[in-house]
């Protein structure tokens, strides 16, 4: 059941078009690692390889990494290099880990020398400080986002206080206005 909630590595395909950009997003918190690693097929030609540009120019393979300095969404794009022949088919396979998933944890077994079950352990209980993380993350979000639903619903009820006010003042000048018509023709 905790192993179903690990922030995990998303591996997706994308079919690059030959003119255009496709590009990927998400919305991640900040002081968050993330890691991606990327890779080009040629469905018709599989011999021939071309070349994509991101933040480098004229790969086949490559990977990138950054750590996020704000909360909000992140984006990577991808498009064929502009020197090219015609490409038709075109399809990039992508590999995006976040958060703990991103975190090398061989690495981290050498250097703490630990092994099976304690670095299981370690794994939990990062996977437990990241949901935990998530959670106080979700609740500022959930006030903030109150926050700004009360005070929209105090907004639309004085505007709808001062909409039924004008309605009143219109219809009540309309009909002394109407009176004072019908009583100058002597309808009345």
């Amino acid at each position: 059941m905790v192993a179903s909630s690990f922030p995990a590595a998303r591996g997706i395909w994308l079919s690059i078009p030959s003119s255009g950009t496709k590009c990927v997003s998400e919305e991640i918190h900040s002081n968050v690692v993330v890691l991606a690693d990327y890779y080009v097929i040629n469905e018709e030609k599989p011999e021939h390889v071309p070349k994509v540009s991101s933040r480098q120019e004229n790969a086949t393979h490559g990977q990138f990494a950054f750590t996020t300095s704000e909360a909000g969404n992140y984006m990577a794009c991808f498009w064929l290099d502009e020197h090219q022949e015609h490409v038709a088919n075109v399809s990039l396979g992508l590999e995006w880990k976040t958060g703990i998933a991103a975190k090398d944890w061989d690495s981290v077994a050498k250097k703490e020398k630990i092994e099976g079950v304690e670095l299981d352990l370690k794994r939990l209980e990062a996977s437990v400080e990241s949901i935990h993380q998530n959670l106080i993350y979700l609740k500022e979000r959930e006030a903030e986002m109150r926050e700004v639903s009360e005070q929209t619903n105090g907004r639309v009820a004085w505007f709808s206080i001062m909409a039924l006010s004008v309605c009143i003042a219109v219809a009540t000048f309309q009909v002394w206005y109407l009176t004072r018509y019908f009583q100058k023709k002597k309808l009345i």
